[in-house]
């Protein structure tokens, strides 16, 4: 894409794996930087960072004026976006905020740009980026959805600890160095060893039984879709992979679809193919297309098939995401 005008941004969570992620994205996309506010706490005493070929101080998010800020991205957790979010919009800065604080609010558009851009009009302030892992389920839903409208939807992600963070990516890499030298793995940052191990629930659970992480899949496809009537089962699994989201998705639809037309129908989709070999969280890793393989037909249902899909959570899941919606507004 053609580079943009030069802006001030800023990211806050600047020194987590997301928002190191949106900065090298938005280097790869010409988003032209002319001022760059990384808003952080400065964990383990860091108190600059590097990005843009520059050095910058952080800053603190008590302290940080939104004034004179184009464009902030928000990657700091839903409470750090509910205190900072609505000052930063009263100041005139337009938002992409990336965390569950404002997803389902219905005055807020939740996008991914490849299937609802329209949604983010002129005079948008704020826009949310969805949970990593409904951005590769709608991305695959939405060019079948297009062709057939779809009954059911039976989904399990295997979701990287990356998801979790930066901490978590440690202690994944802290487990593993324990089992090497026969010692017993600490866990403290998630809720089971996830090193050698797939740890089935994530988030809090609900009445339900089913999680948080769970509920905003469903809620959250839904409301990027425009079907709010559609059914999804959800499972989320956590897995020891570094980045890269996948999914084993079961599609019901109201008329039968060869996987031949399912084939088609996503290679001809903006951001999304198809490959013949299998993909892998690591074909994904480090690349912005959302990858489906191994589709087939559901032998138990005449109008169901069955494929897998995968994508980077830290890119498409997140920062890319993130900087699409940015590029919508300017």
């Amino acid at each position: 894409m053609p580079a943009t005008q030069s802006k001030t941004i800023a990211i806050v969570g600047a020194t987590g794996v997301v928002g190191r992620t949106i900065e090298t994205v938005l280097e790869e996309r010409g988003f032209a930087v002319d001022n760059y506010v990384p808003v952080a706490t400065g964990r383990r005493g860091q108190k600059e960072t590097t990005a843009f070929g520059k050095t910058w101080t952080l800053t603190a998010p008590d302290d940080v004026d939104f004034s004179g800020i184009d464009v902030a991205f928000f990657s700091a957790g839903a409470s750090v976006s509910e205190m900072l979010v609505p000052k930063a919009v009263d100041r005139g800065c337009r938002v992409v905020d990336n965390t569950t604080a404002f997803r389902m609010d219905r005055n807020v558009p939740l996008v991914v740009p490849e299937i609802n851009a329209t949604r983010v009009g002129g005079d948008a302030m704020l826009v949310a980026c969805p949970n990593c892992t409904a951005i590769v389920l709608v991305m695959s839903l939405a060019p079948l959805l297009a062709a057939v409208p779809v009954e059911r939807v039976v989904m399990t992600s295997f979701q990287s600890v990356s998801g979790a963070g930066r901490e978590a990516l440690c202690e994944l890499d802290e487990q593993i160095e324990a089992d090497a030298g026969d010692k017993a793995p600490q866990v403290e940052v998630l809720p089971r060893q996830i090193a050698f191990n797939c740890v089935p629930v994530i988030g809090d659970a609900l009445e339900s039984g089913y999680t948080k992480e769970e509920e905003k899949i469903v809620e959250e496809s839904q409301k990027i879709l425009d079907e709010p009537e559609l059914k999804i089962v959800p499972t989320a699994v956590r897995v020891p992979t570094r980045v890269g989201h996948a999914i084993a998705v079961n599609v019901e639809l109201k008329e039968p679809l060869a996987p031949g037309r399912a084939i088609e129908l996503w290679k001809s989709a903006p951001g999304v193919t198809y490959s013949d070999e299998v993909p892998t969280p690591l074909d994904a890793a480090g690349s912005d297309m959302v990858i489906a393989g191994r589709v087939r037909r559901d032998p138990t249902r005449p109008n169901a098939i069955t494929y897998w899909v995968v994508g980077d959570n830290l890119r498409k899941g997140a920062a890319t995401n993130s900087v699409q919606i940015a590029e919508l507004f300017l």
